[in-house]
């Protein structure tokens, strides 16, 4: 993509002083404004911990909130993974959606483009030749016969309409503003595509990670079965805790083709984001413990996020359309005047065209005026203003909910943190506990039906603590993406595909 925002705003002085040469009168109609920044200094209810509580093991890291620091541009490279920055390289350059949101933003440039032609006189080159016959009867009564007789004519026609009330140049806002529409639309659909191939490849490795475990729980199942069964087989135990022992293999057994369905359709939807067909995807699955979890983790202020986020910026500039078609709307209310003119030459030869006796011109200007449309100009006039009203509330609405999905993200930090901890307590426990019972068992001081319940509590704990890992780093994700990810400060001379989207 060869145009960025900050390059198309730079244009936009080159145009305002085009319209104040060419254009004469006043623009009618409102001036857009900047909607102030929210006024707030805080994200949620309640002050946060600055930092999470932190658990030993690989993505329990402690994680502090750094006020005001910058977000990088390439984010996804704070998580310290080749694949990732590799799959997002890929996903920019291959994804539909990417291609899609870069078309209608050239779709919307060469609109601007179109618009601001107005501003220029229109010229036309005029060529033509015509054979004619007249009834000579119609010349001089009582004539018979006909005349015949060749016309050659070239021209060039210029005409001009004065923007007197503004309605041009409104027009050409508008269309500007449609065009930044686009472009932040584009700046979110590389961020949301950023963040879903993170939280994809997460949630990828924790199932393979959770497909692991189970297999290695039914393997020591497995163990356990082949000795409750030598056992009976020498009197030891009964025949029910043999039936006992393979209906909680086959329970667990069981768990193992829907982990992998879902496995499997993380995996396709991964190939989506790529550009890829499923069948093109590489099996090539990322360990949860090679993921390095940000531990400092960036947060604007509260009165950046407005600035920061796609969607506010689209948002805004929607409403920014919406402000320049109310003055296209009143301009309309108002006279135009044009001015033509024509110069060129006639002749009843081609070897007499340009010749002085050929010659041939015209000028003219034209006022016309509103008198009576039955009401329409008006209701059009506040259509806008309506329209204007409710881009206003969505763009308020999207301001509104940018700042609930980064209390969200804060909150589910926190969360986070505090749920592996207690997860990994869990599951430390549930280890102790199965090696404990076991030991009892093959003592002959608990029941089998304890070894069950004890196998079953490991498996659970195990699942629960790998979701508790990648929670943190998806919900991690999570908040960068409602930062806004950090577009603003990539660096223009870029050349390589995630910088430069």
């Amino acid at each position: 993509m060869n145009t960025s925002v900050k390059g198309f705003a730079r244009n936009r002085p080159a145009l305002a002083i085009a319209a104040t040469v060419l254009a004469t009168g006043c623009a009618v109609g409102p001036d857009f404004k900047t909607p102030e920044a929210t006024k707030t200094d805080r994200y949620t209810a309640e002050a946060l911990p600055q930092q999470t509580v932190s658990t030993d093991v690989a993505g329990g890291e402690a994680q502090t909130l750094r006020s005001g620091a910058t977000i990088p541009a390439q984010w996804w490279q704070l998580y310290g993974s080749e694949l990732i920055s590799q799959r997002i390289d890929q996903a920019f350059t291959h994804s539909p959606t990417v291609s899609a949101a870069q078309a209608a933003l050239r779709q919307a440039q060469e609109n601007f483009k179109a618009a601001s032609g107005s501003y220029f006189p229109r010229v036309d080159g005029n060529a033509s030749v015509t054979r004619q016959k007249i009834n000579s009867a119609t010349l001089a009564p009582g004539s018979s016969g006909g005349y015949l007789y060749n016309v050659y004519g070239a021209s060039v026609d210029v005409s001009y309409t004065l923007d007197l009330f503004g309605g041009v140049r409104r027009s050409v806002e508008a269309q500007a503003a449609q065009a930044e529409y686009q472009q932040y639309q584009l700046e979110g659909t590389y961020l949301t595509l950023a963040s879903n191939v993170v939280t994809a490849t997460v949630q990828e490795a924790s199932l393979q990670a959770q497909v692991t475990a189970t297999e290695d729980i039914i393997k020591a199942l497995e163990e356990q079965q082949r000795i409750t069964e030598k056992q009976y087989e020498l009197g030891g135990v009964a025949l029910t805790d043999v039936l006992a022992a393979r209906t909680q293999l086959e329970a667990i057994r069981a768990t193992i083709p829907a982990l992998r369905q879902q496995l499997a359709q993380t995996r396709n939807q991964l190939a989506i984001y790529l550009g890829r067909l499923p069948s093109e995807q590489e099996a090539v699955t990322l360990d949860l413990a090679q993921i390095t979890l940000p531990q400092d983790v960036p947060l604007s202020l509260p009165s950046q996020l407005a600035r920061q986020r796609p969607d506010i910026r689209a948002a805004e500039a929607q409403l920014h359309a919406a402000s320049a078609n109310v003055g296209v709307a009143t301009a309309n209310l108002y006279p135009s005047l044009t001015i033509s003119g024509s110069y060129g030459s006639q002749a009843g030869r081609d070897a007499d065209l340009f010749k002085s006796a050929s010659e041939v011109w015209s000028v003219a200007a034209g006022l016309a005026a509103p008198i009576l449309h039955g009401g329409e100009l008006r209701a059009r006039k506040r259509a806008a203003v309506a329209a204007y009203d409710e881009a206003l509330a969505n763009y308020q609405q999207t301001v509104l909910q940018a700042f609930a999905n980064v209390a969200d993200s804060l909150h589910a930090l926190s969360n986070d943190a505090d749920a592996l901890h207690s997860r990994h307590a869990a599951l430390t426990s549930a280890e102790k506990n199965l090696d404990l019972v076991q030991r009892s068992y093959r003592a002959g001081a608990v029941g089998y039906l304890n070894v069950l319940d004890a196998q079953q509590q490991h498996q659970q704990a195990k699942i629960n603590f790998i979701n508790a890992q990648a929670a943190r780093y998806s919900d991690t994700a999570a908040l960068l993406q409602a930062l806004g990810g950090g577009w603003w400060n990539r660096d223009a001379q870029s050349t390589t595909a995630s910088a430069q989207p």
